[in-house]
């Protein structure tokens, strides 16, 4: 390949203090982008100051496009004038949007990724203005892209199905976990024990809290198994306030056994040094594109507990404990059945098997292949 290459990047969500999914995918897969092709040019669109860690070589121009693109309003400026005149005046050759936008107005092609189309099944979770963006929007992304990323077959099909979009269109390159997850040996799950949990065993949730993440019915099945079981078990719910938060405490304030409840936020520790300690992690969201925190428990050498809708099931392959995730009864038994010896063996086994499947090197490699079809060297 030529020298010349120039590909711009979408880096507005790379934010030290907030690299979960979609962050994740794009820190994760750049970072291998930029190192596996020294010869390329990675031009770095921010919408602020950008953090020094995230220009990962010397072959990576970082930019900083106003205005800061938190709002429909900002999105649309950021992507059709901002993004647009960069593209146009840099003689970009192909754009590389990890974040499911993309500039209508630009004719540079663009590889883009959708991560799941939560807003068509969950609109309740998001805000009125963001909604109403989205639904004008995200049909006419996903038309404009050249070719799709995707992270799961799930919403490969999702996105086939709602948008009437050729498969040939689509490609899935999967999550992976961020580095860093390991095994704990017994005096360090008792630490942990001792700092979170009171000294005694505990479930965890790991996520941000929002309504489609299905904090409510976790809180009260954990009330349910409690008050029916004469175990120490404590809950632990691990993430970030995001928004529509007031159900999730005013259910938190009904509970029988709120006290064997603890909140645990990102600032107090990293998701690799809490979740090994657990005895199970508990994932019982509504719907979601991949479902990160369940290939971190594999990781981790702790069972799963999740739903079996969306992706979730073809995450955790048969490596997890599925549940309804709407019903009460359903997550709570599976507190108590996860507890089972032999089911936890036969659960870790398959764990150790399935986490093959998912590498951010195959990812990378699998983006780096579109991006190659899609660009268009000067003199080409």
């Amino acid at each position: 390949m030529s020298g010349n290459l120039k590909i711009a990047v979408n880096t507005r969500l790379l934010l030290p203090q907030r690299m979960e999914g979609i962050a994740r995918f794009i820190h994760e897969i750049s970072s291998r982008l930029v190192s596996n092709h020294p010869e390329v040019e990675f031009h770095f669109l921010f919408d602020r100051p950008y953090d020094d860690r995230f220009i990962y070589s010397d072959n990576v121009i970082p930019h900083v496009l106003f205005p800061p693109s938190r709002h429909p309003i900002l999105w649309y400026w950021w992507f059709e004038y901002s993004v647009n005149r960069f593209l146009k005046k840099n003689d970009i050759d192909v754009f590389f949007s990890g974040d499911m936008y993309l500039s209508l107005k630009s004719k540079i092609p663009c590889l883009y990724v959708s991560h799941d189309l939560n807003y068509i099944h969950y609109p309740q979770g998001l805000r009125y203005s963001h909604q109403l963006f989205l639904q004008s929007f995200f049909p006419r992304y996903h038309r404009k892209a050249d070719h799709i990323i995707t992270v799961s077959e799930f919403s490969k099909s999702d996105i086939v199905q709602q948008y009437a979009i050729s498969p040939d269109k689509i490609s899935v390159a999967y999550n992976d976990v961020p580095s860093g997850f390991r095994k704990f040996n017994s005096e360090e799950i008792q630490s942990v024990r001792d700092r979170f949990s009171s000294s005694v065993p505990f479930f965890i949730y790991v996520g941000s809290l929002h309504p489609r993440k299905n904090l409510e019915r976790l809180l009260r099945a954990f009330d349910k198994f409690k008050t029916e079981n004469a175990l120490p078990h404590k809950l632990l719910v691990y993430g970030r306030k995001a928004f529509k938060t007031g159900t999730i405490f005013s259910t938190y304030d009904t509970m029988q056994t709120k006290s064997e409840v603890v909140f645990v936020d990102q600032d107090q520790c990293s998701v690799p040094e809490i979740l090994p300690a657990a005895e199970a992690l508990i994932y019982p969201s509504l719907f979601e594109g991949f479902g990160i925190p369940i290939l971190e428990a594999f990781h981790s050498g702790i069972p799963v507990i999740t739903s079996n809708v969306s992706s979730m099931p073809e995450v955790a392959g048969n490596a997890a404990l599925l549940v309804e995730p709407e019903s009460i009864e359903s997550i709570s038994q599976a507190m108590h059945t996860i507890l089972q010896p032999e089911l936890r063996q036969r659960l870790l086994a398959e764990a150790e098997k399935q986490k093959k499947q998912f590498d951010w090197n195959r990812s990378a490699q699998l983006v780096w292949g579109e991006l190659f079809k899609l660009s268009k060297p000067q003199g080409s």
